[in-house]
């Protein structure tokens, strides 16, 4: 939990661009020799969909949007704060050929992630149409996860 609201993977060795790095020499996992390797658990070319990754939002709002958004949509909200793959170039050993197009569009959607905050609030009833829609574009009027 030291580390922030960044995301990583379990499993192998923790990459030195994680943030807070050094705080994972108190990790039990640090200590286990299985999790020391560049692979550790997975196999090369795995496939990111294979990995287990902290948890946080991302993988919470992904696990609620997983069967009504389309595979694009879903990689920009589990793989956006996950730096050290996104932004840093750690863990290419473990994707396959589908995790290199949706990097493509997680990067797009960076942006807006980090440099959309205002300190001004929205209007919410003006902007309430537009995102109604969308949602309904994707969703049914309930969902279940």
């Amino acid at each position: 939990w030291c580390v922030t609201g960044d995301t990583f993977v379990v499993g192998c060795r923790f990459d030195s661009s994680i943030v807070y790095h050094d705080f994972f020499q108190e990790n039990p996992d640090n200590l286990d020799p299985v999790f020391q390797s560049e692979l550790g658990i997975y196999t090369a070319n795995c496939g990111l969909r294979n990995v287990m990754l902290s948890w946080g939002h991302d993988e919470y709002m992904y696990n609620v949007c997983k069967d009504y958004l389309p595979d694009e949509g879903l990689a920009m909200i589990r793989y956006h704060s996950f730096y050290p793959w996104h932004s840093e170039g750690a863990y290419h050993h473990l994707m396959d050929e589908h995790d290199h197009k949706m990097l493509e569009f997680v990067k797009l959607f960076n942006p807006y992630d980090l440099y959309s905050k205002s300190n001004d609030p929205p209007d919410v009833e003006l902007l309430r149409p537009f995102y109604e829609e969308l949602i309904a574009e994707f969703f049914p009027s309930k969902i279940f996860w």
